[in-house]
């Protein structure tokens, strides 16, 4: 099934808020917007899946505090920051700090959708790279103590004898533990195993 991804919109101003759901609904957008940072923070939750429109001047909370706290609950959100006159300082310290972009308001429609683009496709990206962690940690768990052995000798590069050799078996024997653990594993090659793994949290000694 396709994800479906919503812009948000964090802004305290109405009328820009009301522009930028206009434009973004007219091209097949889903929107929802915030007239401030705490009410878009205490909404925001693992099923928000898209990208923010943030606002760098705000009362309350401006933008850099709210996507500092918003990198610390959902720092798989993409941000880009809104700025007005004379806040190119702060958006650039936004960027420094993780924001994808900025737009600087009056709104060029072509650079916003570009922008928003460019955001969407990093919250894809993190979207694959956490279902392949998901998937990889279940597979995993299905792996016995023994070949779990194998596995973090294999993805440091070991030949079999010298894995049998420090587990105490016969190369045969991790040849029958490696074909299973590239089974329960789902891995099409040793690279891919390697990546697997990796994503599963497997934190293998190099040394």
């Amino acid at each position: 099934m396709e994800q479906i991804y919503t812009i948000y919109i964090v802004d305290d101003d109405e009328a820009v808020r009301d522009s930028l759901r206009i434009l973004l609904d007219a091209v097949g957008y889903e929107t929802e917007a915030f007239a401030c940072g705490p009410d878009f923070l205490d909404a925001c939750d693992a099923d928000f899946k898209g990208c923010v429109l943030l606002d760098v001047r705000m009362p309350k909370m401006n933008g850099l505090e709210v996507q500092e706290r918003l990198r610390a609950v959902r720092p798989d959100l993409p941000v880009i920051i809104i700025t007005g006159h004379g806040d190119i300082a702060m958006a650039v310290g936004a960027m420094k700090a993780g924001a994808v972009d900025f737009v600087e308001k009056p709104f060029h429609e072509d650079t916003l959708l570009q922008s928003i683009d460019t955001a969407l496709k990093r919250a894809e990206q993190s979207d694959r790279q956490h279902a392949m962690s998901t998937s990889a940690k279940r597979c995993f768990e299905r792996l016995t103590p023994r070949e779990r052995d194998v596995l973090e000798h294999l993805v440091i590069g070991r030949p079999n004898k010298v894995i049998a050799h420090e587990l105490g078996c016969s190369p045969r024997t991790v040849e029958i533990h490696r074909a299973r653990i590239m089974e329960k594993m789902k891995a099409r090659s040793l690279s891919h195993l390697v990546r697997l793994s990796l994503a599963a949290g497997i934190d293998p000694d190099w040394s």
